[in-house]
């Protein structure tokens, strides 16, 4: 199947590749099938692109790369939603918002993006720790995990399941 995107043009992608938000996504509930996209360009971000709406792909990233104590505990309801007994065997993605001083960015990890790997169902789910930021700043972080380690890039140092498609470098 194809789709188009505004950010990297005309892209093939294979059924088993969507990912299923029954709810959509706060703020876009009438977008329900999206795809987790690697960005050829940066070893840092992947992108949740929307398949219904060619403009809408959000930058992602795993919490672990930035907020190293990260822990999610859901709610009996989204755990339900997720087809899902317990967190285990999820992946978890915070939305990142950058601005146009990157040294600004922040992520959304009170809202993460849950995904059951082996259903493809995904839901954004609203926790309930109120020790957790809308908007945490995350450059700093980012930077710091990137000198820790010099030799691997952000994405090698995670330790999650592959869920992306992989783009190749001249849809840019």
């Amino acid at each position: 199947m194809n789709i188009q995107t505004t950010r990297f043009g005309l892209i093939e992608i294979k059924s088993e590749d969507l990912i299923r938000f029954s709810e959509g996504i706060l703020g876009f509930a009438e977008l329900r099938d999206f795809v987790l996209l690697d960005d050829p360009n940066d070893d840092i971000f992947a992108w949740l692109q929307s398949c219904e709406e060619p403009a809408i792909a959000f930058p992602v990233l795993e919490p672990e790369l930035f907020a190293e104590n990260y822990r999610i505990n859901l709610a009996k309801s989204d755990l339900e939603a997720l087809q899902m007994t317990s967190a285990q065997g999820a992946r978890t993605f915070c939305i990142v918002t950058i601005p146009d001083d990157p040294t600004a960015m922040t992520a959304n990890m009170k809202a993460p993006i849950v995904i059951n790997v082996q259903t493809r169902s995904a839901r954004q789910c609203v926790l309930q720790d109120n020790a957790l930021a809308i908007r945490e700043p995350i450059f700093a972080k980012l930077q710091q995990r990137v000198v820790q380690n010099p030799t691997k890039s952000i994405k090698d140092q995670s330790n999650s399941l592959d869920v992306a498609v992989r783009l190749p470098e001249q849809t840019m």
